[in-house]
C-alpha cells in the first residue's frame, strides 16, 4: 500500500464540499442487489439514459428525500474487461457532464461473497472518487455462518460502510443519510516498479483529470478505448498520442499479461483484507442433518418434508400467529384495556364527526389504523419472519425452492411462489407481505395477483366449512375445485400477459444446519421494526380516508347502487351487498354476516357467495399493504381486474347454474 499523498494530483481530486455531489454510480458484480437498491433509494420511477459511446443504457432515478441522482449499472466481473457491459460500468464514470456536477460510486457488495466484491472496490477506488461500501444480503451472510467484523472492514478498505437488506429496504435511509459526507480512499495499491512509473508520469501529464490519473494510467495499459476518448476530449489529440505511445511501450517490456497482473493483484489484496474481517462458521459434520438436506432435494422423500415443512409454517403463522397470538393480543391490550379507555375518554367530546373519526370501531384512527397495524399485523409479521428466518438460516429454503420449481413455473414463479401462496390460505395481509422474496416485479405482481383473486383466508375458510357442512358434497367439491382451478388459469393467463420474465432459480445451496436462534430473532426483530414503521402512517391514513368515506354517504351510496346489479347478475339477494362491503374491510366481518343471513339464500346463492367472497377483494388490511407494497398504478389494476373478474364467476356460475338445473341440494 501506499498512500495517494504521493500524487498531488490525486489530492485535488478530493472534493472541499462533500455536499455538492449530485450524482451516485451504483457499481458492482452481478446479482447483488444494485436494481433492488436502485429502487429502494429512488424518489421517483427511473429513467433509462445512454452511456456516451456506448449502445448500453443504465437507469436514472432521483434519490428519495435529497436533491441527488442516481445511477443503475450493469453488474461487472472485471473492471478493466473489454466486455461492452462492463465497460459502461465504467466509462460512465469518466462522462464530462457527470464530473462537472460531481460523482460519487456506490460500491455493492454481496456479503456472502465478500472477497470478490472487494476485488471489484479496489479497482473503482483507482478512480479516486468520493466511495461508500454497501455490504448488502447481511441476512443471508448470517444464515449460511459468517460473521463479519464491519467496524474492521470499514478501516481495512478505507471508507465509510453501510449494511443493507435492499429486498427489505433495511438500511436504505441510513445509506442515503451518509451519501453526502463520503470521501476518496486514501489507500493506494503498489504496483510493480514499471507500472508505478508511468503511473506518476501520468499524474504530471493530466493533473487537471477529474478522475484520479492513476485510473487513467491504469486504462490506458489495458488499451482502454473509452479512456482513449476521454483523453482525447480533455486533452487533446497529440496529448493522447504521446500517452498511448507510452502505454504500449511498457506493454513490450512486461511479459506477463497485464490484465492477468492486475487481477491477481486485487484477488490477493481482497483475499487478506475478507480474511481479516470476517469468520466463516465450518459446515456441520452431523451425519443425520448432512443425510437431511439430501433428502429434502429428492423427489420421493423432499415432498413430504415440505408438506409437513409448509404445515407446520401454516400452524406457526397461521394458527399461532394470526389466531392466537393476534387474537390474545387484541382481547387483552386493545379490546380488554385500550378501546374501553380510549371509549372513556372520547365520551366527552361533542363533536360526532371527531369522536368518531379517534374510535369508530369499523373506521377510527386508533381502531382501525393504530391497533389494527399492531395487534395484527405486528405479530403476523414478526412471527413470519421467525418462520422464513429459521428456514433460511437452516439452509432448507434454497432446497424447498428447488424441488417446487418446476410447478410454478407454470405460473410465472419459481420456486420461491410457495411461500406467499401458501400463507395466502392463512392471511392474504401476511401473504402480501411475503412477495418480498420474490426477485423481479413481475413475480411480486403474479402473486399479488393471485393473492387477491384466489385465496381464502383462515376466517372464510372456517365460514366455508360451517355453511357447506349443510350442503352436498358437491357444493364444498365446486367451490374449492373453482379456487384452486383459477389459482393456475390465473397464474397461467398472467404469466402470458404481464411483461417481464420470469427469474431463473439461481441458489446457493449452503449446508444443512442448526438454526442460531439469537441470530434469527435479532434479524426478525430489525426487519419487523422496519416495516412497522414504514406501515404505521399508511394504515392511519387509509382509516381516515375511508370514514370520510363513511361520513358523507359513501358506502351507503354503494350499497343502494349495488343492489340491484348484484341480484340481477349474480342472481343474489340484495343483501349480499352488505355482505361484499363487510368482507372488503373485514373477512372475517364479512363471513360473520355471510353465516348470520344463511337463512336467506339458497344453496346455489350460498356457494355463488362463498366465490365470490373469495374472488373479490380481500380486506381493507390487505388493500393498504397492496398499495404499499406494490405502488398506486399497479395495485389499482390488480383490485380492478379481481372485482370485475369476481362478478364476472359470479354471474358465469348463476347462468350455468340455472341453465343446467343445478342447485346443490
Amino acid at each position: 500500500m501506499k498512500n495517494c499523498e504521493e500524487c498531488q494530483s490525486c489530492r485535488n481530486l478530493i472534493p472541499a464540499d462533500s455536499s455538492a455531489k449530485a450524482n451516485y454510480i451504483i457499481v458492482g458484480n452481478m446479482n447483488v442487489g444494485k436494481s433492488t437498491l436502485f429502487a429502494r433509494m429512488r424518489g421517483a420511477e427511473g429513467i433509462s439514459v445512454n452511456i456516451p459511446g456506448s449502445t448500453i443504457s443504465v437507469r436514472k432515478g432521483g434519490i428519495s428525500g435529497q436533491n441527488g441522482h442516481i445511477y443503475d449499472t450493469p453488474g461487472i466481473h472485471y473492471i478493466f474487461s473489454s466486455n461492452e457491459d462492463e465497460r459502461a460500468s465504467r466509462d460512465i464514470l469518466l462522462s464530462p457532464k457527470l464530473q462537472e456536477e460531481g460523482i460519487g460510486i456506490i460500491m455493492v457488495a454481496d456479503a456472502k461473497n465478500l472477497k470478490r466484491s472487494i476485488a471489484i472496490f479496489l479497482q473503482y477506488a483507482e478512480y479516486g472518487l468520493p466511495m461508500i461500501f454497501v455490504v448488502n444480503m447481511i441476512d443471508e451472510a448470517a444464515s449460511r455462518g459468517i460473521e463479519i467484523d464491519y467496524h474492521r472492514l470499514s478501516e481495512q478498505l478505507g471508507v465509510e460502510l453501510s449494511t443493507t437488506i435492499a429486498r427489505e429496504g433495511l438500511g436504505i435511509r441510513e445509506l442515503a443519510a451518509k451519501l453526502p459526507a463520503i470521501t476518496p480512499r486514501q489507500k493506494r495499491l503498489r504496483y510493480s516498479d514499471q507500472v508505478e512509473k508511468f503511473l506518476d508520469l501520468v499524474c504530471r501529464l493530466l493533473k487537471q483529470a477529474k478522475v484520479s490519473p492513476r485510473a487513467v494510467g491504469l486504462l490506458l495499459l489495458c488499451g482502454d478505448q473509452g479512456v482513449e476518448a476521454y483523453i482525447q476530449r480533455q486533452f487533446g489529440e497529440e496529448l493522447l498520442l504521446q500517452l498511448k505511445q507510452l502505454a504500449e511501450e511498457y506493454s513490450q517490456k512486461d511479459p506477463v499479461a497485464f490484465e492477468i497482473s492486475l487481477a491477481n493483484i486485487y484477488q490477493r489484496e481482497a483475499s487478506w483484507i475478507a480474511a481479516a474481517a470476517q469468520k466463516v462458521e465450518p459446515p456441520s459434520r452431523h451425519p443425520f442433518i448432512l443425510t437431511l438436506g439430501d433428502w429434502c432435494t429428492k423427489l420421493s422423500t423432499g415432498i413430504p418434508i415440505a408438506f409437513t415443512v409448509v404445515a407446520l409454517m401454516y400452524l406457526f403463522v397461521g394458527s399461532f400467529g394470526a389466531t392466537f397470538l393476534a387474537d390474545s393480543i387484541n382481547r387483552i391490550i386493545f379490546e380488554g384495556t385500550l378501546i374501553p379507555w380510549i371509549n372513556h375518554i372520547t365520551a366527552s367530546i361533542p363533536s360526532p364527526f371527531i369522536k368518531g373519526m379517534i374510535a369508530d370501531p369499523d373506521f377510527g384512527v386508533l381502531p382501525s389504523g393504530i391497533f389494527l397495524a399492531l395487534g395484527l399485523v405486528l405479530p403476523v409479521i414478526f412471527c413470519f419472519y421467525l418462520a422464513f428466518g429459521m428456514l433460511e438460516d437452516s439452509g432448507y429454503l434454497p432446497r424447498l425452492s428447488i424441488l417446487l420449481d418446476r410447478i410454478f413455473q407454470k405460473m410465472g414463479l419459481n420456486g420461491k411462489g410457495v411461500i406467499p401462496l401458501v400463507m395466502g390460505f392463512s392471511c392474504v395481509t401476511m401473504a402480501l407481505l411475503t412477495t418480498r422474496v420474490l426477485n423481479t416485479e413481475k413475480e411480486k405482481n403474479i402473486a399479488s395477483f393471485l393473492l387477491f383473486l384466489c385465496m381464502p383466508c383462515a376466517p372464510l375458510i372456517a365460514v366455508m366449512f360451517v355453511v357447506l357442512d349443510k350442503m352436498p358434497i358437491s357444493a364444498t367439491i365446486t367451490v374449492f375445485g373453482m379456487i384452486f382451478l383459477q389459482i393456475l388459469i390465473a397464474g397461467y393467463l398472467a404469466d402470458k400477459i404481464l411483461p417481464g420474465s420470469r427469474s431463473p432459480l439461481l441458489l446457493e445451496i449452503p449446508t444443512m444446519r442448526v438454526p442460531k436462534f439469537y441470530q434469527v430473532i435479532k434479524m426478525a426483530s430489525a426487519k419487523t421494526f422496519f416495516f412497522m414503521k414504514e406501515a404505521l402512517p399508511v394504515f392511519v391514513y387509509a382509516s381516515l380516508a375511508v370514514y370520510m368515506f363513511k361520513w358523507v354517504g359513501g358506502l351507503d351510496l354503494l350499497e343502494q347502487s349495488l343492489g340491484p346489479i348484484i341480484g340481477q347478475v349474480m342472481g343474489l339477494p340484495e343483501k349480499s351487498v352488505q355482505v361484499f362491503i363487510k368482507t372488503m374491510i373485514r373477512r372475517e366481518s364479512g363471513a360473520a354476516e355471510l353465516e348470520h343471513l344463511s337463512g336467506f339464500y339458497t344453496n346455489l346463492q350460498l356457494v355463488i357467495n362463498l366465490l365470490v367472497m373469495t374472488f373479490i377483494a380481500p380486506c381493507l388490511n390487505a388493500i393498504i399493504v397492496l398499495f404499499k407494497e406494490r405502488g398506486w398504478l399497479v395495485a389499482s389494476i390488480i383490485i380492478g381486474t379481481v372485482i370485475f373478474y369476481a362478478i364476472a364467476v359470479g354471474s358465469i356460475m348463476n347462468y350455468t347454474c340455472h341453465f343446467f338445473g343445478i342447485t346443490f341440494t
